[in-house]
């Protein structure tokens, strides 16, 4: 009975968190959007005035096309990398795809300066094609900047899931196709990319939610006329008073859940599956000479291009003047010293929130998964749904959230506002990064055998026990992947962390990153600053694969035992 209550006592604890600092934030976002200002009365009049206003149905339009765009253009980037990889014997097949992985690792809003100045219209590129053949193309003018920059960053996701999808079809059923008389293009669009879709649309959805929920990049791009920075520009410059924030925040979520039930229902109902165990994969064939010298072309090209923003960064990072040249002036060290020298904080800053938010992740997932995997209590399910759900919400919405849940409620010892503590941060970090370390936690607990608490249990340990020295030991692998995830993730969060720093001395680095850019003469240290944000989250990420490699030798080497 102790037992039972004890775990219902920790169901509470995380459902009072979640309902606290998921549920009720979004809720008032919802309320205020449909409440008439200044009586509280329900009205659709505020979504009326929304699509009312020439501004906000341009900046709902063109969010949409900028979201499918980058769809598009993030196809036509990962769809190369992933067929020629899977199916021909390719020399470097694993570089490839280890190289075509990197754009995650820096923030899109990082790359998106670089970018201008290799990119732009006065950029290395355009003077070059100036020089040589007398054309300027527009590649960052307006929403093309942003498609070109976010479908660079996010293509990632498409060659993921597209790849693996690819690797697990049934090589059987492209033989029988080749046998009947289908081949190349045709054997391409008639069977191997129908049976690849579910990774597809798995990968295209994401892109397109993190597009459209992207406030970052327009910012630095200077391009307004889309939702998430006008939801952004209405809250800091009109107050949290105004509605249209709030609308459009609604609208942001709706379009998230839209696009996971859209990519739902794009599945439903058709048979994906193989007969043969493991897939074995499409059927790999030699390619003929002048195949090749096409492909590595091909792959060549579309790597440099999706690797560009880490080289322009770098080179401003250590670029004296680049400015009308097709690169920089000359080098030096001077920015890196000026960022560790002057802002240290945004450092320190990052390293004490993102430690502190993926604690906490690594802690409410554990829970969780325990919970809802290893107890009958009722409603436990409700937990995994209610922490899964923070990915439908766009970090702008939970800061405009937090800002009208707790910017009126003081804090005891200073009489500032709730929203402006810095522990508020930490809080939204955890809740948005919170579904990467519930997934990990549920998935090392899922491979965990019963049979083994039961035995410990047999031998006279008490539940608590059985978890503290069974039960997390052998999840250590799982919780740590999930910690490093949800670390590399919250250090470079804009979104939430622009609408909650109140203080220059308790912003993270992506603040301090956004600060930079947007003068010329801070581009340099902020280029510095980019590199380490990309260091930090690259270190991180490498950290994650070997640990979870490490895992399963482990558990190789167990089931061999």
């Amino acid at each position: 009975m102790t037992t039972h209550w004890g775990q219902r006592a920790v169901a509470l604890l995380i459902a009072t968190f979640l309902l606290l600092f998921l549920v009720v934030p979004v809720v008032q976002v919802i309320f205020v959007a449909f409440q008439t200002p200044g009586t509280g009365t329900f009205t659709l009049v505020n979504f009326q005035d929304f699509f009312n206003t020439s501004l906000f149905r341009e900046a709902f339009w063109n969010s949409l096309y900028v979201a499918a765009m980058s769809v598009l253009v993030a196809t036509a980037f990962a769809m190369p990398l992933a067929y020629f990889t899977t199916r021909f014997e390719f020399r470097g097949a694993i570089v490839v795809q280890t190289l075509g992985i990197i754009p995650l690792i820096m923030p899109p809003f990082v790359g998106a300066v670089a970018m201008q100045l290799l990119f732009g219209s006065n950029g290395s590129i355009n003077l070059l094609l100036d020089e040589w053949f007398g054309i300027n193309i527009p590649f960052m003018e307006g929403l093309n900047g942003v498609i070109f920059v976010e479908s660079i960053h996010y293509f990632p996701f498409i060659l993921i899931n597209l790849s693996a999808s690819l690797n697990n079809i049934d090589r059987a059923m492209e033989e029988s196709a080749q046998t009947l008389g289908a081949s190349g293009l045709r054997l391409f669009r008639r069977i191997v990319f129908p049976l690849a879709m579910p990774g597809y649309i798995a990968g295209a959805s994401l892109v397109f939610i993190k597009v459209f929920d992207d406030l970052g990049t327009p910012l630095l791009l200077n391009v307004n006329n889309l939702l998430a920075p006008q939801a952004y520009l209405r809250i800091s410059s009109i107050g949290i008073t105004d509605p249209m924030g709030y609308v459009i925040s609604v609208i942001l979520v709706g379009f998230s859940l839209l696009a996971m039930w859209v990519a739902a229902l794009a599945l439903r109902g058709k048979d994906y599956s193989t007969e043969q165990r493991g897939g074995g994969g499409l059927a790999k064939r030699q390619m003929r000479p002048w195949e090749k010298v096409l492909s590595y072309g091909v792959i060549a090209f579309i790597l440099l291009l999706v690797l560009s923003p880490h080289i322009g960064l770098t080179l401003l990072s250590f670029g004296t003047i680049w400015s009308f040249s097709v690169l920089p002036d000359g080098y030096t060290i001077d920015h890196y010293q000026e960022v560790f020298a002057q802002s240290p904080q945004f450092i320190t800053n990052t390293l004490l929130y993102a430690s502190l938010a993926a604690l906490i992740d690594v802690t409410i997932g554990t829970a969780i998964a325990y919970l809802v995997l290893r107890t009958k209590i009722a409603g436990r399910e409700w937990l995994d749904y209610a922490a899964m759900a923070a990915l439908a919400v766009p970090g702008v919405v939970l800061g405009i959230g937090y800002l009208r849940t707790f910017f009126g409620v003081p804090l005891p010892w200073s009489g500032q506002p709730l929203a402006s503590w810095w522990v508020m941060l930490v809080i939204a970090l955890s809740v948005r990064r919170l579904p990467y370390a519930l997934r990990a936690c549920t998935a090392a607990l899922q491979q965990l055998s019963v049979a083994l608490e039961e035995a410990a249990e047999n031998l006279g340990a008490g539940k608590l026990a059985t978890v503290r020295r069974i039960v997390v030991p052998l999840m250590v692998g799982g919780i740590i992947a999930g910690f490093v995830t949800s670390f590399a993730t919250a250090a470079v969060e804009l979104s939430a962390t622009i609408m909650l720093v109140s203080r220059e001395s308790d912003a993270p680095l992506a603040y301090g990153l956004y600060v930079f850019m947007q003068t010329a003469a801070g581009r340099g240290p902020g280029a510095a600053l980019g590199m380490i944000a990309v260091l930090i989250v690259g270190v991180a990420t490498y950290l994650s694969h070997r640990i979870i490699e490490r895992g399963q030798r482990a558990r190789g080497l167990a089931d061999e035992y």
